[in-house]
């Protein structure tokens, strides 16, 4: 699809764009690290290959997905101790299956509504600083959990 941003990165594209971390790429999914200065710790993990719907995925297909999405929230939940993690898949803007992967904290700039939502409120500086910190080790946190699937 030449309309689809999702299809429309290439690996190398994704590998260089400092908004956008790859942590991780296979045949059909790949997991990205988004630079979100109000959300430290955003994670998305892309279907490869363009297609918008889940039912349109192979029961096996769904397992692998929703199993690497299963491990991405555990390494987020180790890695950031989040609040909650919220896991969404709407697709309405990018109709290609991908799963956001957020924690969310109490004092994030949008609780208690959805990271889409209007700010309700500011983070202090220090805590976010400290929450990518934290970020940097979920590349490695990632690895380990799709390591240990197989």
């Amino acid at each position: 699809m030449t309309d689809c941003p999702l299809c429309q990165v290439e690996l190398q594209l994704v590998a260089e764009d400092a908004s956008t971390e790859l942590i991780w790429r296979g045949d059909d999914c790949r997991i990205v690290l988004i630079n979100d200065p109000d959300l430290p710790g955003f994670c998305r993990v892309i279907w490869n290959h363009h297609i918008a719907e889940m039912t349109d995925l192979s029961y096996g297909e769904r397992e692998h997905l929703m199993t690497l999405v299963f491990a991405v929230e555990e390494a987020v939940r180790l890695v950031m101790h989040p609040d909650k993690v919220n896991l969404a898949s709407l697709g309405n803007m990018v109709p290609h299956i991908h799963w956001h992967i957020i924690p969310r904290y109490k004092d994030d700039a949008f609780f208690p509504g959805s990271v889409w939502s209007q700010r309700t409120q500011e983070t202090l500086a220090s805590t976010l600083a400290e929450r990518k910190r934290l970020a940097k080790g979920l590349p490695s946190a990632i690895k380990s959990a799709i390591a240990a699937l197989h």
